[in-house]
């Protein structure tokens, strides 16, 4: 007998009221389905998590998910969708959404132009070529709109994560010595990150200038040098983000300096970083503040991003640059301040995870 205990992580009334949301978007916008297979939104829309998943919502009525022969009966207890279809063959699951769109007519489709697990390139070709009719619409802005404000529940999963983040930051202090690896450091926050719950951590230690660096099993911590490690821990599949920069032995008087102005620059951000602000007008000061303190050319755009399904999510102001342009809301979840000053001793960088509302920020980590 297989014990499994398992049970939905969160009210089914919240998802199926995402998904009716969506619904309204989609019809909106003329689109008459969606076809998800991103994997962040799946878990957005179903409450579950579920690799190669696929998920289709058409602008009226029920939703429906694909899962591999033998998944069903675990798919439903771990889901508030009852419509479970089964698949054995790669080629069933591409008929079964082909024949899906066929039986309700579908002309407007819509699939997420995301750069996800599962959302390939290849996906998209096929599914021209087997629907050469349909138009294929990126519906994208619209799952992100929705995603970008989170509700209570996501609030608290995020504020959980940033507890056990701390605790893997923590292990970090405790493990950076000088002849440490970046991976052997990396093993032991993950570990404890594990532990404590994280499902799916992320987990970055940089004994060199790298600005997002899977660590090495070769790099070693110096004598005299910076080290950074970058948290990102998920409960209920929900993240939070945060960054540390320590310093080993004496790096020298640059390092000292840069970790200054690094941290009168996350009080400028903080302070700047209001509701209905755009997110490149903070930008633009904080640019022009690196420039002031002589460290211009060491700054790398992008102050912000969004933190939710995934580490790093929308508003990417990080590397989406049409993005800057977004007013910061209230509920968004931003981590604060990103990028690092690339130094040639090392990356300088102090990240956390923040929770906008009207009167300020509630830091998470």
């Amino acid at each position: 007998m297989v014990m499994r205990g398992n049970k939905m992580r969160g009210d089914k009334k919240i998802f199926k009221k995402r998904v009716e949301r969506f619904q309204e978007l989609l019809k909106e916008n003329n689109i008459d389905g969606a076809v998800i297979r991103t994997l962040s939104s799946f878990i957005y829309f179903t409450g579950t998590k579920w690799l190669r998943p696929s998920l289709l919502i058409p602008a009226e009525g029920e939703p429906r998910v694909l899962v591999v022969k033998g998944e069903a009966e675990l798919f439903k207890e771990r889901s508030w969708i009852e419509d479970v279809v089964e698949y054995q063959k790669a080629e069933e699951l591409m008929l079964t959404v082909v024949k899906w769109i066929r039986e309700n007519e579908m002309k407007r489709v819509g699939l997420e132009f995301g750069i996800e697990r599962d959302a390939y390139l290849i996906f998209y070709k096929i599914f021209l070529r087997l629907n050469p009719t349909v138009e294929v619409v990126d519906i994208l802005d619209l799952t992100m709109k929705l995603r970008m404000i989170k509700d209570e529940w996501e609030l608290d999963n995020i504020r959980k994560a940033g507890k056990i983040a701390l605790k893997g930051m923590r292990v970090a202090e405790e493990e950076i010595k000088p002849g440490r690896t970046e991976l052997e450091i990396a093993a032991e926050v993950t570990r404890e990150l594990m532990l404590n719950g994280s499902e799916d951590p992320k987990v970055y230690v940089s004994v060199t200038p790298r600005a997002h660096a899977e660590p090495f099993r070769d790099l070693k911590v110096p004598e005299n040098g910076v080290v950074t490690v970058v948290i990102g821990t998920d409960w209920n599949h929900y993240y939070a983000n945060m960054a540390r920069t320590f310093i080993i032995g004496d790096p020298g008087e640059r390092v000292k300096k840069a970790i200054e102005v690094k941290k009168e620059a996350i009080k400028l951000a903080l302070e700047e970083t209001k509701v209905g602000v755009p997110i490149s007008t903070v930008e633009k000061k904080i640019e022009q503040f690196f420039k002031e303190r002589g460290f211009g050319d060491y700054h790398l755009s992008g102050y912000t991003h969004g933190v939710g399904l995934l580490i790093e999510e929308p508003p990417i102001a990080t590397i989406v640059v049409p993005q800057r342009a977004a007013k910061i809301q209230e509920n968004m979840v931003l981590s604060i301040i990103h990028p690092p000053l690339m130094l040639p001793e090392g990356a300088i960088k102090y990240e956390n995870t923040y929770i906008v509302k009207k009167d300020g920020l509630e830091r998470v980590t």
